[in-house]
């Protein structure tokens, strides 16, 4: 059984996470995290050896650490989302020592953030903790607000200050995705060039995926082909959201529209309705988990945090996903009730009675 802290956070729905077996997709069919990853993964593909050494470094850092299981902290919402929104709850993650210090207190794998965040502290702490430098970002400040990833600085710089990995968003499916897919593939190229692994926010956007009151946003046919671009353009983990509903392709295929391509099968055979099976089904489109799929933590809500990152984290893993990536819950709290976030959802990936489905 579980450990109680765990079924305790998922509450009277305890047995519907932590009982289901998937009947679609078979976990025999899926390459699954293991302290042996670069070996029995990575070592057939073209990822030069600096670049394996860094993967690896992500995999050995932490409490986590020889799991094949990543626990991340993703700090780059100070651009994001504003720093004023950002930090207001816990002003002393204005300050970019106190932001490598929660990942590391946290027992993270390794610490995501800004050029400025990261170079500002590097010489301190880029040997403790592998970075993950995010090299593009959209900003909030341009009137009216738009909402287009672009490039804050270069991969030489990421290099530079000892990054192990350089990050990247792109939202496909707006009208910039053409030109984002470009340049984070290009970005991407010369990352593992020089020895840097690289991990893609893998996030659609487009207001024409509202159809009839309903947020396909989410949706786990189109994040799951959103995840298989991103595993195109050579990224080794995708970060994405959990899906919360299906048929988003089946939506935009309805009176008189056409949108993409589908097959029935995607939704009868391939998934379900359990968060499981559609998380499964993001994890099948990183070639079967090749790439590792991390799930984000999304927004705090204050007292709910905890239980939704330990519900989120069970769904990651027993889908066959390689970890967590959650910011916003564990940096606008304390640092103490931060820490104990994070280590809650190691939690979930050190219990050996949390199974993959």
């Amino acid at each position: 059984m579980a450990n109680q802290k765990i079924v305790d956070c998922l509450g009277d729905r305890a047995s519907y996470y932590l009982d289901h077996q998937c009947k679609t997709i078979n976990k025999s069919h899926l390459h699954l995290p293991s302290p042996d990853n670069i070996e029995k993964v990575w070592m057939d593909s073209n990822r030069n050896i600096p670049t394996l050494r860094n993967l690896q470094s992500i995999f050995l850092t932490g409490r986590l650490s020889n799991t094949g299981y990543v626990s991340i902290l993703p700090v780059d919402q100070g651009i994001e989302h504003s720093a004023g929104a950002s930090f207001a709850p816990n002003p002393i993650y204005f300050d970019p020592e106190n932001i490598v210090k929660l990942a590391i207190e946290g027992g993270c794998n390794a610490v995501a953030s800004t050029y400025g965040v990261l170079a500002a502290v590097s010489r301190r702490y880029a040997h403790r903790i592998p970075f993950i430098v995010k090299v593009n970002h959209n900003e909030l400040l341009t009137y009216p607000n738009k909402f287009d990833q672009i490039l804050f600085g270069t991969i030489k710089d990421a290099y530079n200050m000892g990054a192990a990995a350089v990050g990247a968003t792109i939202y496909f499916g707006s009208n910039e995705s053409g030109r984002q897919i470009v340049e984070i593939a290009e970005a991407f190229e010369q990352a593992h060039s020089l020895g840097m692994a690289t991990v893609l926010w893998c996030y659609i956007r487009n207001s024409g995926f509202k159809k009839d009151g309903v947020d396909y946003h989410t949706s786990a046919d189109l994040t799951g082909q959103a995840n298989h671009l991103g595993v195109t353009i050579q990224a080794d983990i995708i970060k994405q959201k959990l899906p919360t509903l299906n048929k988003g392709y089946e939506a935009l295929n309805m009176g008189g529209s056409s949108y993409g391509k589908l097959n029935t099968k995607m939704y009868t055979e391939l998934s379900s309705d359990h968060p499981i099976d559609l998380c499964r089904y993001q994890v099948a489109n990183c070639y079967m988990g090749r790439a590792g799929l991390i799930n984000s933590g999304g927004e705090s809500k204050g007292a709910t945090d905890l239980a939704e990152a330990v519900t989120t984290a069970v769904i990651n893993k027993r889908a066959g996903g390689m970890g967590l990536i959650s910011g916003r819950k564990a940096f606008q709290k304390s640092m103490d009730d931060g820490i104990a976030l994070l280590q809650a959802i190691q939690d979930v990936y050190l219990d050996s009675e949390v199974t993959v489905a």
